[in-house]
């Protein structure tokens, strides 16, 4: 089987993943985001999102009762049916599901985030947390009948409350449970740029055991990934593809090598 990520950026052609699907030897489990929809809908909202840098450098989306309501909109909401819907008119017989459906990602709540404001250092605690486990029956249970889960935020903490998290974590637990032979990542970029700023300085290759100079080199949002990345082939992973999502035929220009490969 294969785990494909859809990035939540406003760019990402979902429709083109959605139909290269079927060029896959195998079923595929879909994990999505939606941060450009929530983003747009938190300002329409007049909520707009709150950002946090920890004092380790890594940047987190701060999840307060407003904001975690904002992405049971965007991202269980219209992002995950609009995707299932396109997966329905393409043939792929598509279930919709969030971490908190049938339990089928539990975590644990994060006890604060060490934040630094001017001289002082505070612990802000939201609804966020870590994911823990999957329920690794009920996806299975669904694929072996032919159906293609369609996966998203939020998640069940310890406490069985909705929680926000982030899916390159969400994806660890996932292969670590199902092993995978391949997590193709799309985002709004042609791989892993070894510049930010030069749209062309993909990296073509790259081994697990680079991915720690990598994460020092990054910052931000990127920074996260490299953790995760590193996490994902503790959880077992062979193979990851970090690839333009943006392309006409995204799914088969990763396959010809268009991507970052990592393994």
């Amino acid at each position: 089987m294969y785990i494909v990520k859809i990035g939540g950026g406003g760019g990402i052609n979902v429709e083109g993943i959605v139909k290269d699907l079927s060029v896959l030897d195998e079923p595929a489990l879909v994990v999505h985001g939606a941060n450009s929809l929530r983003d747009e809908l938190a300002e329409r909202l007049g909520t707009p999102k709150t950002m946090l840098t920890s004092v380790s450098g890594y940047a987190s989306v701060f999840s307060d009762e407003k904001a975690l309501d904002v992405i049971m909109m965007s991202y269980a909401g219209l992002k995950n049916k609009r995707i299932v819907e396109l997966c329905q008119s393409n043939g792929i017989n598509a279930v919709g599901l969030t971490g908190i459906d049938g339990g089928m990602v539990r975590g644990q709540r994060n006890r604060g985030i060490r934040v630094k404001e001017g001289d002082k250092t505070l612990m802000k605690r939201d609804f966020s947390g870590k994911p823990k486990s999957v329920n690794g029956d009920l996806i299975r249970l669904l694929m072996d009948n032919g159906y293609t889960p369609v996966l998203t935020i939020p998640i069940l903490d310890e406490n069985g409350i909705a929680i926000n998290s982030e899916n390159d974590d969400i994806i660890n637990v996932l292969q670590d449970e199902l092993k995978a032979k391949c997590i193709f990542q799309f985002i709004e970029a042609a791989g892993f740029l070894d510049n930010k700023d030069d749209p062309d300085s993909r990296v073509v290759q790259m081994s697990r055991s680079e991915l720690e100079q990598r994460e020092a080199q990054v910052e931000g949002r990127m920074k996260r990934k490299m953790l995760a990345l590193k996490h994902l082939f503790k959880a077992g992973a062979g193979k990851v593809i970090i690839a333009d999502g943006r392309i006409e035929n995204p799914i088969e220009s990763a396959l010809a090598g268009n991507g970052t490969v990592i393994q």
